[in-house]
């Protein structure tokens, strides 16, 4: 993970939340009653703790900045992140307060931004946009005094609710803990301090949205260009964790290297499995990036922001193009960026990045598939059958960086609607946005907008090989529409299909439960249908379901692992 030196806000801003959430978050299970039960401990002693994603914490000024040329200036704990107002009328002043030297990754040297303190930092900005690398929960302040503040404050364990980017935070928190304490002490302290994981949205295996916001920009609806969501995506060590990788490649086992070899210093080896080289799309859908280069390798195809466009056309119609593609593993561990060095000099940040915060990570390499956390009670949720961004045609765009690359095209995958004679789903179809047939191996459904089917879904190799799946309606239901399936065999790696039908315009929730496997766990995936990625955590639909878990869970009579799904009544 990026390794940056502590900003004082970020411990009060975890503190703040570890403790205002554990009173809203629990305040309605304690209300209950009937905690003390058979339960196998006061349920309403739990804390919430909230991890978001790669968009989801206020930023404020710490220093005094002066705007030239704009009624605008920055003031300390002056709004940064997100001051429109600002934004649209003294952009390059602004940019000062949230761009990172992408070498160091050390403040400007006119301006410093820290993130907000307090619960209002984190609920009153819609998750899911593009902010600071501070919008993370980083390990400086995920460490163990946010879990121990929750246990002395409530007595009890913490769900811990984490969304997109913020699962990748909470995963290098438990490799970092295992590093930090006694391999004796390890599973106990997690039972002692965390009873649920809540993953929701989580980009197990990447998103390839990163691949073109780091070479295009996604401006996610901000009122920004593309050319200067570039030039913040690229500057944030924290963006590359976002960047899609192989489900067949993993990294060196850095606990044992930790005793024998030290701490840091080594760069974590990738080992590939047969099947990465089997596979043309590493286990992907297709190819993610196919990129023209010019034949003539010249640095002055992509000039300085200070050549002048006359010279920047004559020199790209020197050489015919030549069209590259590249596989998720040559995305994650640098071949892409390597490649294109010598027309974009720019990916030379990136490529420096890669190595120093994730390869020479001494913790962990991000970039590689993780298994089952070893939490007791773990819910995988996310929305499926939405129309996702799979993969990218790029081409010269005759424009100096950071807008010297255009999208020729986009692939989609989206759900399909064919059926096959036996009435089972047929794979849905791989779409470009210029209508174009696309070479590829589809997914079984698609994914949430944001994130492929295929990377929300690999926490589906968490489940053991008997599992219960059940389809319901999201909205009140009488169970009538209900349909279960018990046992089904699952073999890690090969996928588990629910085989169930639907009813036309009607959206469900899919579970997989497995509570058999390993004694006193509990693993669960959800799926909701066109449950958007960034707007998942607002659904009220997700918010009953958690409800409802935890609600079971402290009851005393409660006879059944899970909840029961067979009739739903709201009563609002």
């Amino acid at each position: 993970m990026p390794r940056r030196r502590l900003r004082r806000g970020d411990l009060a801003c975890s503190v703040a939340v570890a403790v205002a959430v554990a009173a809203v978050a629990v305040a309605a299970v304690g209300a209950v009653g009937g905690g003390d039960g058979g339960a196998d401990f006061d349920y309403r002693k739990l804390s919430g703790i909230i991890i978001p994603g790669f968009a989801s914490t206020q930023l404020r000024a710490w220093s005094v900045l002066d705007c030239p040329y704009s009624p605008f200036d920055f003031n300390p704990l002056d709004s940064v992140w997100l001051d429109t107002a600002k934004l649209l009328s003294a952009v390059n002043c602004w940019l000062k307060c949230m761009l990172l030297d992408p070498y160091n990754q050390t403040d400007h040297p006119e301006c410093k931004s820290r993130p907000d303190s307090g619960l209002s930092a984190i609920t009153e900005l819609d998750p899911g946009y593009i902010t600071g690398p501070l919008s993370s929960v980083w390990k400086e302040w995920v460490k163990w005094l946010t879990f121990e503040t929750a246990l002395k404050l409530r007595g009890g364990p913490s769900l811990v609710f984490a969304h997109s980017m913020g699962n990748n935070v909470f995963r290098y928190f438990l490799e970092w803990l295992k590093l930090e304490i006694a391999p004796k002490h390890y599973i106990r302290w997690l039972d002692e301090h965390i009873h649920a994981y809540f993953a929701v949205g989580a980009p197990l295996l990447g998103s390839t949205e990163a691949v073109k916001a780091a070479l295009s920009g996604a401006t996610f609806g901000l009122p920004v260009s593309e050319g200067t969501a570039r030039l913040m995506f690229n500057a944030f060590g924290s963006s590359l964790w976002l960047m899609p990788f192989s489900e067949y490649c993993k990294a060196d086992n850095i606990y044992w290297k930790h005793f024998f070899e030290g701490k840091g210093g080594c760069h974590h080896r990738q080992q590939c499995d047969e099947m990465e080289y089997k596979s043309e799309f590493s286990g992907w859908p297709t190819n993610l990036v196919s990129i023209e280069v010019p034949t003539v390798r010249d640095t002055e195809a992509y000039p300085s922001i200070m050549d002048t466009t006359e010279n920047i056309t004559s020199s790209m119609e020197c050489g015919k193009p030549t069209l590259l593609s590249f596989s998720a593993r040559e995305v994650s561990d640098g071949t892409l960026f390597k490649t294109i060095k010598d027309w974009d000099p720019q990916s030379i940040g990136l490529i420096h990045q890669l190595e120093k915060y994730y390869q020479g990570d001494p913790v962990l390499n991000p970039l590689t598939p993780w298994e089952r956390p070893p939490i007791k009670n773990v819910f995988c949720i996310y929305g499926l059958d939405s129309k996702t961004e799979v993969g990218y045609y790029f081409a010269p765009s005759g424009k100096p960086y950071p807008d010297n690359w255009i999208i020729t095209d986009i692939i989609y995958e989206f759900e399909g609607s064919l059926l096959s004679r036996q009435n089972k789903i047929v794979t849905q179809f791989i779409l470009s946005r210029s209508g174009n047939s696309v070479t590829g191996k589809p997914n079984n459904s698609s994914g949430d907008g944001t994130v492929s089917y295929n990377s929300l879904s690999w926490c589906k190799n968490w489940l053991g090989p008997k599992v219960n799946i059940t389809r319901a309606p999201q909205a009140e239901h009488d169970g009538s529409d209900l349909q279960t399936k018990m046992n089904v065999d699952h073999h890690v790696g090969q996928g588990i299909l629910p085989n169930m039908t639907r009813t036309p315009h009607v959206k469900y929730i899919t579970y997989f439960e497995d509570a058999e496997s390993i004694p006193g766990w509990r693993t669960a995936v959800w799926e909701l249908d066109k449950a958007n990625h960034r707007n998942i955590v607002r659904m009220p639909v997700l918010m009953r379901e958690l409800w409802l878990e935890m609600w079971h869970d402290m009851h005393p009579d409660a006879k059944s692992k899970f909840v029961t799904k067979d009739k739903l009544m709201d009563t609002d």
